[in-house]
C-alpha cells in the first residue's frame, strides 16, 4: 500500500483544515487506518485512527471533540477533518495503514507510512 496525504497548509487559530489520504491497492479496505503528527522538537503522537469498515474510531484525548477520521472504502480515502485548530496542533501529519482490521493507536502496529503534510496554526 502506497499513501499520500495532502490538504495540509496555513491556517489561524479557530480555524479548519481537511486532511486527505489517498491509498493505491486493492486491499485498502482491509487496512485500519490512523493518523499521526510529529511538532517541531517532539516526538511522534497518535491523533485518530478508524477500523476497516469506518464503524469504529477513537481519538487522542488532545483532539476529542475537535477532530474527526473518516474513510471511504470505494474511493481508497481515508480523511481527518480538523476544526478549532490550535497553534499546538501544528505539525507535520501523517496518515499510516496498518493491516489488521480493527483501529489500533500504536504506531509500531502501523506497517505503511505516507509521506506527511504539513500543518501550521497561528495565534
Amino acid at each position: 500500500v502506497q499513501l499520500q496525504a495532502s490538504g495540509g497548509g496555513l491556517v489561524q487559530a479557530g480555524g479548519s483544515l481537511r486532511l486527505s489520504c489517498a491509498a493505491s491497492g486493492r486491499s485498502f479496505s482491509y487496512y485500519a487506518m490512523g493518523w499521526f503528527r510529529q511538532g517541531p522538537g517532539k516526538e511522534r503522537e497518535f491523533v485518530a485512527t478508524i477500523n476497516w469498515s469506518g464503524g469504529g474510531t477513537y481519538y487522542a484525548d488532545s483532539v476529542k471533540g475537535r477532530f474527526t477520521i473518516s474513510r471511504d472504502n470505494t474511493k481508497n480515502m481515508v480523511y481527518l477533518q480538523m476544526n478549532s485548530l490550535k497553534p499546538e496542533d501544528t505539525a507535520v501529519y501523517y496518515c499510516a495503514a496498518d493491516r489488521t482490521l480493527d483501529y489500533s493507536v500504536d504506531e509500531a502496529t502501523y506497517e505503511y507510512w505516507g509521506q506527511g503534510t504539513q500543518v501550521t496554526v497561528s495565534s
